[in-house]
C-alpha cells in the first residue's frame, strides 16, 4: 500500500498491475448481472427511466475501469508512473459511485427485503473485487471501503444498527484478506521475476559461451564415455555429434598414440584425475585428432545424482593451440636471435653462468669470447640492410661450424657475436678458438652477387681468473675486444688488468670532456690555406684543441672519437662553429673560415638552424663560411646528409669534401651535390712526391674533374717548396700544409694575414 523504503517503486507497481487487465471481463460480467438484478428488484418501486440511467452509469463505470486496466498490458517490461497509478484508483472510485447512490437513495424507497437484496448484491461485488483484484490492493481497498461504508450507512438510515456493525466487520475482514493476498501475490511475483532474470542471465552466458569458436561443454558418464555431445565440442573433434556419442573420451582424443602406446603424459594425467574423481581446472592436455596435434585446456568436476552416487564428469574446454604456439614462439624469441637462429644475449648469459658454476664445482676454467665484425658497417651502409642481414646469417653459419659440444656461440646484437667455452682448462684452447674464428670469418662471402670481405676482432676473458661473476667476465671480455679494435681489428686480445686502467682513463676523459667548454679548456687553432699561384691566404681551417686542467694537452685523435661516441660532439661542434665565425669577423672580408663537421652533427635535425644562429650572432656573411665534411657522413644516412648539405648551400655557405678518394663512392657524391672544394688527401700528395704513378694519376684526374665541374681543389699535407711546386704544376688551385703555416692561434692568424697584405 505504501512506497517501499528500498527498491524501485515503479518496478514494484508494475509487478502488481501487470495482470490486472485479465479480470476486466469478469468484473464487467459481475457488475452487469448484479445491476440487472438490482433493476429487477426495484422495478415498479422506482421510475423506469431512473433505473435505466443508473444501469448505464454502472456499465460505463465498469467499462472505464476495464479500459484503464488494459493500459497496463506489458507494464512488467517497463516502469509504471504515478499518474497511471492515480488514474486507475480514480477509475475504481468512479465505478463504486453508482452503488453508493443505490445504497443511499434506493433503500428509502423500497422495503426491507429489497434493502437486504441490494446489500447482498453489493457485498458479493465487494468480495469478488477482493478475489479478482487482490494484486492491486489500492483498487480493492478503494472499492470495498467506499461501497462497504455506504452499505453500513444504509443500515444506519433504516435503523438496523446491528446489521450496520456487521457490515463494517465484514468490510474489515474483506480488506484485511485482500491486503494479505496482495502481499503474498507481490512476493511471489518478485521471486518469479528474480528467477526469470537469473534464468535469462544463465541462458545468455551459456549461449555466449557456446558461440565462442574455441570453447565447448563436455560430459562423460561413469564409464568415461561421451554423453550429450554439444555441436561445438563435436566441431572441435572434427566429427558429427552422433558419431562420437558414447565413444571413450581418452581413447578418442589420444588418436593414433593410443594404439602405439605413446600416449602423451598430459593425457595420462587427465585419465588419473577422472579415475580418482577429482575436480580439476585449466588442465593443459595434448590431443591428436587425425594427423593434427592440438592443445586443449580442460576443466571438469564430478557429477552425482540425488542419492549422492557418482554418475560421471562434466566440464568445459577450449582449444589453446594458437596460444600455446604463440607462447612457445615468445619463449623462443626470448632466447634465440630471429635473424641468425643463434642463442641471443639472454641465453648466452645463462650458458656462461652455467659454465662458471661448472668451473667452480670441478675446479676448472671457462672462457667468454666477444666477437665484433670489422668493416661490417661499411657493407651495411653502402649495400643496404638486406645484404647486411644476409651477411650476418652467413657469419652465424660459419661461427656455428667452428664450435664443438664444448662451445656455444650466439649473437649479442648488431654485428657482435660471442662464444662460451665450457671447459677452458687448456689455455691454448681459447687462443685456438679465437684464431679459428678470425680465420673463418675473414674469408670472402658471396651475397647477392657481391663478393664481400670483412674481418673479425676477438676479446676474451677467462673465468674465474678474470671475473667471479657473469657480468664481470663479460665486461672484461668487452674491454679486451675494445683493445683489439683499437689495434686495427683482425686480432685477438685476452683480458689483462691494465685494460681497466685504459677504460678508467677513457671514463675520466669523458667526464672532463663534458665540462671542457664551461671550464674554458677548449680553444681553436687556425691553419692557413693559400692560393697555389699567388701563395696569398684565402682561408683558414679551424682546428679544435683541448688543454685539460686534469689531463693536460689531449690529442684531437684521442678526444674527437670519444666525443663522437658519446655524442658530446654536438655541443662541442656548436661551440666550434660559433667561435670560428666570431674570429673570422676580424679578418679581411675575402678570407673564409672552414669548419669540420662530423656525421653526428650533420644528422641533427636542427643543424642548419645552428649555422644560421652562429652567422646571425657573430655577423659573419654566409659566403665566408665553408663547411668541411668527409665521405663517411653519407654512409649512415645519405639521404638526410644530402638534404642537410643542400640547405647549407641554400644559405650561401660553401661545402668542401675532405679526404677525397679514401671513401667508397666519391664520384657519386660529386654527381649529386654541388661541392665548392675538393680536398685531396695528404696520402695522395705524399705518394705523388714519391713518384707513385697511382697517386699522380689520381691527382690529375681529380683536378680535371674539378675543373669540369667548376670546383676548386685543395692539396693537403704540403711540407716543402718542392712539394708545393709539384702540386702547383699538377693544377691544384689551393694548398694547405706546414710549408705555408702550422696551426696557430686566432691572434697569430690575424697577424699573418696583416703581414701578408702589407708585404704584398
Amino acid at each position: 500500500m505504501r512506497d517501499p523504503g528500498e527498491g524501485d517503486w515503479a518496478r514494484l507497481r508494475a509487478l502488481q498491475y501487470s495482470e490486472l487487465y485479465k479480470a476486466s471481463r469478469i468484473r464487467l460480467a459481475a457488475h452487469g448481472i448484479a445491476a440487472i438484478m438490482v433493476v429487477s428488484l426495484y422495478v415498479g418501486t422506482l421510475p423506469a427511466w431512473l433505473l435505466a440511467i443508473w444501469l448505464v452509469v454502472v456499465v460505463a463505470g465498469v467499462a472505464n475501469v476495464g479500459r484503464v486496466d488494459r493500459t497496463f498490458i506489458g507494464v512488467a517490461k517497463r516502469s509504471m508512473t504515478i499518474e497511471e497509478f492515480r488514474r486507475q484508483a480514480a477509475a475504481v472510485a468512479i465505478c463504486a459511485v453508482p452503488w453508493v447512490l443505490a445504497l443511499l437513495f434506493f433503500v428509502p424507497s423500497g422495503d426491507e427485503a429489497q434493502h437486504f437484496g441490494l446489500w447482498t448484491l453489493a457485498a458479493m461485488l465487494v468480495a469478488g473485487s477482493a478475489a479478482t483484484s487482490s494484486s492491486a490492493p489500492v483498487a480493492t481497498v478503494v472499492f470495498d471501503l467506499v461501497v462497504g461504508v455506504a452499505g453500513a450507512a444504509s443500515f444506519v438510515i433504516s435503523g438496523d444498527y446491528l446489521f450496520a456493525v456487521s457490515s463494517l466487520a465484514f468490510i474489515v475482514v474483506i480488506v484485511a484478506g485482500a491486503l494479505n493476498s496482495a502481499r503474498t501475490y507481490l512476493s511471489a511475483r518478485i521471486a518469479e521475476a528474480g528467477v526469470a532474470e537469473k534464468d535469462e542471465v544463465v541462458s545468455l552466458l551459456l549461449r555466449e559461451f557456446e558461440e565462442k569458436e574455441s570453447d565447448w561443454l563436455w560430459q562423460v558418464d561413469n564409464n568415461r564415455a561421451l554423453r550429450s555431445v554439444s555441436p561445438r565440442f563435436a566441431y572441435a573433434l572434427g566429427r558429427e555429434p552422433a558419431d562420437v556419442e558414447g565413444a571413450r573420451f581418452i581413447r578418442l582424443i589420444a588418436g593414433h598414440t593410443f594404439e602405439s602406446g605413446e600416449v602423451p603424459r598430459s593425457l595420462h594425467d587427465l585419465a588419473e584425475r577422472l579415475k580418482r574423481r577429482e575436480s580439476f581446472s585449466n588442465l593443459l592436455v595434448q590431443v591428436h585428432l587425425g594427423e593434427q596435434r592440438r592443445w586443449w585446456e580442460l576443466s571438469g568436476t564430478p557429477m552425482r545424482d540425488a542419492s549422492g552416487n557418482y554418475i560421471g564428469f562434466r566440464g568445459v574446454g577450449s582449444d589453446v593451440t594458437e596460444q600455446r604456439d604463440r607462447d612457445e614462439k615468445i619463449a623462443y624469441l626470448a632466447r634465440y636471435d630471429t635473424l641468425t637462429g643463434l642463442p641471443n644475449r639472454l641465453m648466452l648469459t645463462e650458458a656462461l653462468g652455467e659454465a662458471m658454476r661448472f668451473s667452480e664445482q670441478w675446479r676448472t676454467r671457462c672462457a667468454f669470447l666477444m666477437i665484433d665484425l670489422d668493416r661490417f658497417k661499411q657493407v651495411n651502409d653502402s649495400l643496404g640492410h638486406l645484404v647486411g642481414d644476409r651477411l650476418l646469417t652467413k657469419v652465424a653459419q660459419r661461427l656455428n661450424e667452428v664450435c664443438t659440444d664444448n662451445e656455444q656461440c650466439g649473437r649479442l646484437g648488431g654485428d657482435e657475436f660471442a662464444v662460451v667455452i665450457r671447459d677452458a682448462t687448456d689455455h691454448t684452447r681459447v687462443d685456438l678458438i679465437a684464431e679459428t674464428v678470425i680465420e673463418h670469418l675473414s674469408q670472402p662471402y658471396l651475397v647477392d652477387n657481391h663478393t664481400l670481405f670483412i674481418g673479425a676482432s676477438v676479446g676474451s676473458a677467462i673465468g674465474p681468473r678474470d671475473g667471479q661473476s657473469v657480468e664481470t667476465l663479460m665486461r672484461n671480455a668487452d674491454l679486451a675486444l675494445y683493445r683489439s679494435k683499437d689495434d686495427g681489428g683482425g686480432v685477438h686480445h685476452t683480458y689483462v688488468p691494465s685494460l681497466h686502467a685504459d677504460a678508467e682513463e677513457r671514463r675520466s676523459l669523458e667526464f672532463s670532456l663534458r665540462n671542457a667548454i664551461t671550464e674554458g679548456e677548449m680553444s681553436l687553432n687556425f691553419q692557413p690555406v693559400v692560393n697555389a699561384k699567388t701563395e696569398g691566404v684565402v682561408s683558414f681551417e679551424a682546428l679544435l684543441r683541448w688543454n685539460s686542467k686534469e689531463h693536460g694537452f689531449v690529442s684531437p685523435t684521442k678526444f674527437i672519437p670519444l666525443a663522437e661516441d658519446t655524442r658530446l660532439i654536438i655541443p662541442i661542434g656548436k661551440w666550434v662553429l660559433h667561435e670560428a665565425c666570431r674570429q673570422a669577423t676580424r679578418w679581411p672580408e675575402d678570407i673564409k673560415v672552414a669548419v669540420n663537421v662530423s656525421g653526428e652533427q650533420l644528422l641533427e635535425p636542427n643543424f642548419p638552424a645552428t649555422i644560421v644562429t652562429a652567422l646571425a650572432e657573430t655577423g659573419l656573411p654566409a659566403h665566408r663560411l665553408e663547411v668541411e665534411v668527409t665521405e663517411s657522413v653519407f654512409l649512415r644516412d645519405g639521404k638526410t646528409a644530402h638534404s642537410t648539405l643542400e640547405e647549407i648551400l641554400a644559405l650561401g655557405c660553401s661545402v668542401a669534401l675532405d679526404d677525397f678518394g679514401t671513401g667508397y663512392s666519391s664520384l657519386g657524391y660529386l654527381r649529386n651535390l654541388r661541392f665548392s672544394t675538393i680536398k685531396v688527401d695528404r696520402s695522395f700528395v705524399q705518394g705523388a712526391v714519391e713518384d707513385s704513378p697511382e697517386s699522380l694519376a689520381i691527382i690529375r684526374a681529380v683536378v680535371a674533374m674539378a675543373q669540369s665541374l667548376d670546383m676548386s681543389t685543395t692539396a693537403e699535407g704540403v711540407e716543402t717548396a718542392e712539394q708545393a711546386d709539384l702540386i702547383r704544376n699538377l693544377g691544384c688551385t689551393k694548398i694547405q700544409g706546414y710549408y705555408f703555416g702550422r696551426p696557430m692561434s686566432a691572434t697569430e692568424a690575424h697577424s699573418l694575414v696583416v703581414k701578408r697584405r702589407v708585404a704584398a
